[in-house]
């Protein structure tokens, strides 16, 4: 199944989390497509944003609220009256969780009941995709690449609150929606690489801070493996995921996407990629594990999209991080921030 114009063109969609990386690149992407987008989120946390500089705005219904604020939060969906939903508002950093585990409960578990809450009795919604991780596994780091049936789990706060968000989707999905012919999916992603990002703590958005300031970058855990994957590649699976669930081809459910096991990578494979395509940039690697707990090793198993959605990656791990470096590179000698993200998706879109 590949993205339907038609279908998307006209569309009433919901999207929380607009201001954010990933939130952003999806606003971008439904504008293309022709879909009228009301989005709700809190306003832009980083300086700079994508969400600004890309003038995303002008696109869509913007609402600032708190997904922790039910009643206000309830109204503007039920006004938006949405056919589709994406729930991508989160807090979405794992070191911010440790030490605010108290927020990040709250808007990842809390939130998610108020939104799913809101979509009770709203007869519009034909579909929603609720947005994850893949940290929402069980993780004893023996290499198992975790399928969408395996054991929830979650050490650090903000895993433990995207597993219990998963529990909450069933909960809604089998008691209340399912019934109301709204059919509801999660969405369980790899890391995410892509221009854009400024977030903390995360690989390139510190590798850009770093190397344009002409400091050291520190990485912390260079041989932590993972399943990085360009910002396209889960965007365009939940645009692909949301089509079939309204086209009733398939029901809800939970869903891995990212790349094979086999194109999995460390933290310093990544980087040192990074600094190719950057040009320059001084790295230093940390000998021994700092700060608190991550897991070293995670992989998912994405045979379920692949089979059932035909999804197949269309960037490797190269192209991925080209991408966003010439992005970064771009944008920082002047260029348009949305006509960078268009020429990505025309790029992605080419790849077949």
């Amino acid at each position: 199944m590949r993205l339907d114009k038609d279908f998307w063109r006209g569309r009433r969609v919901l999207l929380t989390g607009h201001t954010g990386f990933k939130g952003s690149w999806l606003a971008i992407y439904l504008h293309q497509l022709g879909a009228k987008v009301t989005g709700i989120a809190l306003a832009p946390e980083t300086q700079p944003s994508l969400f600004i500089a890309a003038g995303i705005e002008k696109n869509l219904d913007h609402h600032v609220c708190d997904i922790r604020e039910q009643h206000k939060l309830s109204a503007l969906i039920h006004a938006a009256q949405p056919e589709i939903v994406f729930h991508l508002a989160a807090q979405a950093l794992v070191r911010k969780s440790y030490k605010q585990p108290v927020e990040t409960f709250a808007t990842n578990v809390l939130g998610t009941v108020h939104v799913l809450d809101a979509l009770r009795g709203l007869e519009s919604v034909k579909a929603a995709v609720l947005v994850t991780t893949d940290k929402v596994y069980k993780n004893p780091e023996q290499g198992h690449a975790f399928r969408e049936n395996n054991e929830l789990g979650g050490h650090d706060p903000y895993s433990a609150s995207k597993a219990a968000s998963e529990l909450i989707i069933a909960s809604y999905r089998d008691a209340y929606l399912r019934d109301q012919g709204t059919q509801i999916a999660s969405a369980r992603a790899g890391n995410v690489i892509g221009g854009g990002d400024w977030s903390e703590d995360r690989l390139l958005p510190d590798a850009i801070r770093a190397w344009q300031s002409g400091q050291v970058l520190d990485i912390r855990r260079p041989e932590a493996v993972r399943p990085w994957q360009h910002v396209l590649e889960p965007v365009s699976a939940y645009l692909r995921l949301a089509q079939a669930l309204v086209s009733q081809t398939l029901a809800g459910g939970a869903w891995n996407f990212g790349p094979s096991p086999e194109a999995n990578a460390t933290v310093r494979q990544v980087i040192d990629l990074a600094r190719q395509a950057y040009g320059s940039g001084e790295i230093k690697y940390a000998s021994q594990l700092e700060g608190e707990h991550e897991a070293g090793l995670l992989s998912l198993n994405v045979d379920k999209a692949r089979d059932i959605l035909g999804i197949e990656p269309r960037f490797d791990l190269n192209q991925a991080v080209t991408y966003s470096m010439q992005w970064y590179r771009a944008f920082a000698d002047g260029a348009d921030a949305y006509q960078l993200c268009l020429n990505d998706i025309a790029a992605f879109e080419a790849f077949v």
